[in-house]
This record gives C-alpha cells, structure tokens and sequence, in this order.
C-alpha cells in the first residue's frame, strides 16, 4: 500500500474574491470573513484526490484532522490517518507543524492545497526532504511548484504514484509582498525550492520570466549549499556578501569582512584565525565556501588571509565551493580566477577548473590560476 500526504490550507483563496488579494495573516482573515468570503481550498482540494480514487484501495491517507484533510479523505472513502489536530482556526505553523509530522511516516507524495503562502509553509516544514504536488487554491500562485488546475494537481500525483513520471525536479517556491501587492506595487521574493515530480504539461508555468536581482540571486545560491551540507563536516565561509547569504539563510551571525566556521548547520566559531583554521581543518573533515573579490577576481590570498596555504593544504581540492553571481562572473570578461598565498606549493595544488555555483542548482566551469 502507498502512502500520500494531504494537507489543505482551508483559508486559502478566500480573499480573492472579495478583492483583498490573499489572506496573510489574522487581521486580513478576519476582514475577509466580514466581507463574506467562503472557503475555496476544501473544494479545490477534493477535485484533485477524486482523481486518485481509481487507486484508492491501495493508498493510505495521511493528513491532518478536520478542514485541513481528514474531511476530504473520509468523504471520498480513502483509508485515513490524521497525524496532526490543530487547535482553534488552523494557521502557517499548523501547515508546518502537519507536514514535519507527515513525513515522519515517509509518504511517497504529499499533496497540499494553498497559494505560495502555503508553499513557504511547506518548504519551511520539510525543504527538499520530500517529493510533493501543489494544488492551486489560493490568490497568490506565482510558484510553479502548483499543478495548472486542481484535477492536474490530482493528475500528476496519480501518474507519479502508478511510476509513469519518476524524476523529480526542484522547484522555486516564490511569494510577493501583500501589503506592495495591495498598493498596486509588485515585489517578488524567492523563499527556496521543493521536490516537484517533472510534467511540461500538467505543471504551470513560473510567471514572467523577470530575472533575478543580486540579493535573490545570492540567496538562491546559499540555499543551493544549505540544502546540501553533511553532518559534522565543518563549513568555513570565506569574506564577501555572496558568501554571507549562507549565514543569512541559516539565520546566524555573519563577518562580512572576516571569516567564519558552522558545523551542523550552527555557527561553530566566528571570525576565525589562520591558528583556528588550523585546528578545525585537522579535527574536521572541512569544506570552504568562498567567492572572488569583485572586480579583480581573487580567489585566496586578498582579504582572507586567514585561509593560508597552510590551511589550504589540509582541504581537499573536491571539498571547495566557489559561489558567484553571473554578472559577477561577467566582469571578469574571461580573465581566470586568481590565487596567490605566497606559498607556491599550495598555490599549485588548487589551480584548475572548478564548477562555480551560480544559483540553484545552476554551475559553470570557470578556471583558478596564479
């Protein structure tokens, strides 16, 4: 028997219609309700699992009590199991607090109705720990982590669980600010990404293709790394604002023009000497996060002195990454990446091509030298 989570945002989408283009928050809940909006999301939710009722004998339905699935799934005759009950008027903590129970019970899918608050909530409950499926039903669907249509949301899950689609690709999850929103100004943010099966056909296209600013653009990179670190291994974060988008993300201190060391996804030392370095990278397996110097394009040896080729020489080559915006990159207008510690044995060690982390999931191959 598979198993696929559920999980309805039953407030989703009830601010549309009454013009007040989403329902963040209490405040603008409650005005919604006194303008006489209605729940959309339960209704949206049961088009999508009526289309896996044909392989409704083989799936258990995981999900949480009442209007945020269990209602749905009782309705439509699945075999239902509510992992989570949410007390008083369901919020963004329950959708988070629901998904982290569900998958616990490791579902093959997890399925969720909502809007791109919705999909924040549930990046923020399991990143890209778990393959899902949006339902579109909220005001706000600019993330193309949601199905065109309820019954494709229903579709595409269907297909993945019969092993028609198999891959999984990452997906942003993006939301814009209600309050610019509201004001008729357009301000878009990337939040991170989800495991989404792949379908050109029944997944919706992401919304104009605006490009990113520097910020998300960094931001996409640190959650590149984020998502990616290994248990006890010691991350050491080189100078420079691209590379302390990590800190951000992670939501530690940061050294701007220093260089700092997290383990286990908490900050293990900050603004670290070459002596530190020195210790950690013998103690720790360690992997160096580090992005050139503007403009001049230097990798080692201006400004981060700290990693010297003494430390060098305890990394492994494999464990470096190199983080840059394209247009950082750019300006470098095909000149290599620079390296010079004043030792020149283990200068010689790390020249070569590297792959530089340019956004999520997004490399290219870029040459150190001396």
């Amino acid at each position: 028997m598979k198993k696929i989570g559920l999980i309805v945002n039953p407030i989703a989408g009830m601010g549309g219609r009454v013009g007040l283009k989403g329902t963040d928050g209490q405040e603008t809940l409650a005005k919604a309700k006194e303008l006489g909006a209605s729940q959309e999301a339960p209704e949206k939710a049961n088009q999508a699992l009526k289309e896996l009722l044909p392989l409704k004998e083989d799936l258990l339905l995981l999900t949480a009590a009442g209007e945020m699935g269990e209602s749905i799934g009782r309705e439509l005759g699945f075999e239902t199991s509510v992992l989570y009950h949410c007390e008083n008027t369901c919020s963004g903590t329950d959708t988070i607090n629901a998904a982290q129970r569900i998958l616990e019970e490791k579902p093959d899918l997890l399925l969720f109705a909502g809007g791109d608050g919705t999909a924040r909530d549930i990046y923020q409950g399991i990143g890209l720990e778990q393959g899902v499926v949006g339902i579109p039903a909220g005001v706000k669907i600019h993330s193309p982590v949601y199905a065109n249509t309820p019954k494709d949301a229903g579709r595409l899950a269907k297909e993945y669980l019969e092993g028609k689609l198999t891959l999984l690709q990452d997906l942003e999850v993006v939301d814009i600010d209600e309050v610019s929103y509201r004001e008729d100004r357009l301000i878009t943010s990337l939040y991170g990404y989800l495991k989404v099966p792949v379908s050109n056909v029944l997944l919706q296209n992401k919304k104009a293709p605006t490009p990113l600013t520097q910020e998300a653009s960094q931001r996409a990179i640190a959650l590149d790394i984020i998502d990616h670190m290994a248990k006890d291994v010691a991350y050491i974060v080189g100078p420079g604002s691209t590379t302390q988008y990590v800190n951000k993300e992670l939501g530690i201190p940061s050294t701007l023009l220093g260089v700092d060391v997290i383990r286990n996804r908490k900050l293990y030392l900050k603004d670290v000497t070459e002596k530190d370095l020195l210790r950690i990278t013998n103690e720790f397996e360690s992997v160096l996060i580090m992005t050139p110097t503007g403009g001049q394009g230097y990798l080692f040896g201006r400004g981060n002195q700290q990693i010297s080729g003494n430390v060098l020489k305890q990394i492994n080559k494999e464990n470096i990454r190199i983080l840059a915006t394209t247009d950082k990159i750019a300006k470098l207008k095909g000149k290599p990446l620079r390296i010079y510690t004043g030792d020149d044995e283990a200068d010689q060690r790390i020249v070569g091509y590297y792959r530089i982390k340019t956004g999520y999931g997004m490399e290219m191959m870029y040459p150190v030298r001396t």
